[in-house]
């Protein structure tokens, strides 16, 4: 078989867009990076750079899934404020705290600490529904966090800035628990709208939170006065790293399913630490290896779980989406 028909293949069972999308939202914090390291630009002009770049885009995913791929027909003005709430909490603070954590940890790191967010979608879950967790489920969230405490005290000792590092992970763990709460809202409106048009309105409203957040608190020229470096990685976070992965993890959906589709996302935070280490030279040691096993691990038991119940099955492994 040629290479030609093996994409045509990838593309036609959804593997491929899968794989485009876990890439592409493990570059985010790359980028993020990268634009720190070309200029002293603030966490919120970047953001809105990314946001006002991004918005067009998001726009698109509306117009494209107009015709409505979900099953609850009209869209309503109760849907609309449900649609704000999501977008405040999943694409609004959870970026901009995830932001304002990447000033002070490495890219492989921040990705670790996000990728443990199904830990406190299931924590949220047990609280609502009063809930008490299983031994299996207490033991794979043990499994997870020992990861993170392990890479969490190498970047601390690695380095002469371990306060730096504990505050970049604060930062960063409220990112988490801002998308874990978004996260659990969206079930109910993925269903009545569809995961594209859902994407596209709650990132067209979170545009406009951090553009308005931006005008009130920065000058309207610093967003202009960044150099072209900067505005490449806004660009770059704006097409590969938020709109687009959307968009394909919308079409792996429909032809593979959210399962599969999750599972392929797993592979996000080894493609930043690997990526991390090609880009920014972020050195790769054993004991970071040890701590993403370990988070991977208790995340796979996490989901394993979690498949004989509905709710969290496929949110368990979901690739992360536009934070």
């Amino acid at each position: 078989m040629n290479l030609s028909a093996f994409f045509k293949r990838c593309a036609s069972n959804g593997s491929l867009f899968a794989i485009l999308s876990a890439a592409g939202f493990s570059m985010k914090a790359i980028f993020v990076k990268m634009a720190y390291i070309a200029a002293p630009v603030e966490a919120i002009t970047l953001l809105a750079m990314r946001m006002t770049l991004a918005l067009p885009l998001f726009l698109w995913l509306v117009w494209l899934s107009r015709s409505g791929i979900g099953t609850g027909g009209r869209f309503s003005l109760g849907d609309g404020a449900r649609v704000v709430v999501l977008a405040l909490f999943g694409y609004y603070l959870s970026s901009l705290f995830d932001f304002y954590g990447l000033q002070y940890i490495s890219a492989g790191l921040e990705r670790l600490i996000l990728f443990t967010y199904p830990t406190l979608v299931l924590v949220f879950q047990m609280i609502a529904f009063r809930e008490r967790p299983s031994r299996r489920t207490l033991l794979a969230m043990a499994v997870c966090y020992l990861g993170l405490g392990v890479a969490l005290m190498h970047d601390i000792g690695a380095t002469d800035m371990g306060s730096q590092v504990i505050i970049g992970s604060l930062w960063v763990f409220a990112s988490a628990v801002t998308y874990a709460l978004y996260y659990l809202g969206t079930g109910v409106m993925v269903k009545r709208l569809g995961s594209m048009r859902l994407a596209g309105l709650a990132g067209s409203a979170s545009s406009l939170m951090v553009l308005a957040h931006f005008f009130i608190t920065q000058p309207a020229g610093s967003m202009l006065a960044q150099p072209a470096q900067v505005w490449l990685c806004a660009a770059l976070m704006a097409m590969i790293s938020t709109v687009l992965p959307v968009y394909w993890m919308a079409l792996a959906i429909q032809r593979i399913g959210a399962t599969n589709t999750a599972a392929v996302g797993n592979l996000g935070p080894v493609l930043t630490i690997f990526a991390a280490w090609a880009l920014l030279g972020e050195a790769i040691s054993p004991y970071q290896m040890a701590g993403l096993a370990l988070v991977m691990f208790g995340i796979w038991q996490l989901k394993a779980g979690a498949a004989k119940k509905s709710v969290v099955a496929e949110v368990a492994g979901a690739s992360r989406s536009v934070s």
